[in-house]
C-alpha cells in the first residue's frame, strides 16, 4: 500500500478491514461454540429488533417475545457486518491514513474494547436485557464475553489491516 492512498482507495480498504475484523469476530464465536458450547448471539434477534424500529418501537420488554419478522435473519447479519464496517470506519478516521500504512494492535485491541459500550448501552437495554445486560441470568458473565467479542473484533481489525498490506 502507498503513502499516497485515494479516497476511494482508503474506502475500499476501510470496508475490507472492516468485514475482515467482523468475520474474525464471528470466527470466534464459532470456535467458542464448537469448543465450549457457548451459544452465540442470533442476529436474528438484532434483525428483529432493527425491523421494528421504523414501526416506532425502539425499546422492548423482552425481544425474545416480539413477533419475528420474515427477513430478520437477514436484516441482522447485514447490520452486523454493516455495523463492524462503520466501526472499523470510525477508528480509521480517528488513526488516520498511517495507521493503514503501519498498523499497531494496541488502539485497535483498545478501539474493539471501546466499541462495547454500543450494545451494553444502547442495544442490551432496548433488547429488554438491561443496561449491560443486567436482567440477564449472568450479567457478569455476559459482559464479559461482550468485551471479550469486542476485543477479538479490535484485534480483527488490526490482523485485517496487515492482511490488507500484503494483498494490496
Amino acid at each position: 500500500m502507498s503513502d499516497e492512498l485515494s479516497i476511494s482507495q482508503l474506502v475500499a480498504n476501510t470496508l475490507l478491514i472492516g468485514i475482515g475484523a467482523t468475520a474474525i469476530m464471528d470466527f470466534w464465536a464459532i470456535l467458542l461454540q464448537r469448543v465450549f458450547g457457548i451459544v452465540p448471539l442470533n442476529y436474528a434477534v438484532v434483525g428483529r429488533w432493527l425491523a421494528y424500529i421504523p414501526k416506532g418501537t425502539i425499546s422492548h420488554d423482552n425481544i425474545g417475545a416480539v413477533k419475528p419478522v420474515n427477513t430478520e435473519a437477514i436484516i441482522g447479519w447485514v447490520a452486523h457486518y454493516l455495523i463492524g464496517a462503520i466501526f472499523t470506519a470510525v477508528f480509521v478516521m480517528y488513526m488516520g491514513k498511517t495507521w493503514l500504512i503501519a498498523p499497531s494492535i494496541f488502539p485497535a485491541m483498545a478501539f474493539g474494547a471501546l466499541t462495547v459500550a454500543l450494545p451494553f448501552f444502547i442495544m442490551q437495554p432496548c433488547l429488554g436485557l438491561g443496561l449491560a445486560a443486567a436482567k440477564t441470568p449472568k450479567p457478569n458473565l455476559a459482559r464479559f464475553r461482550s468485551l471479550l467479542a469486542h476485543s477479538v473484533f479490535g484485534f480483527g481489525i488490526y490482523l485485517s489491516a496487515k492482511i490488507n498490506l500484503l494483498l494490496f
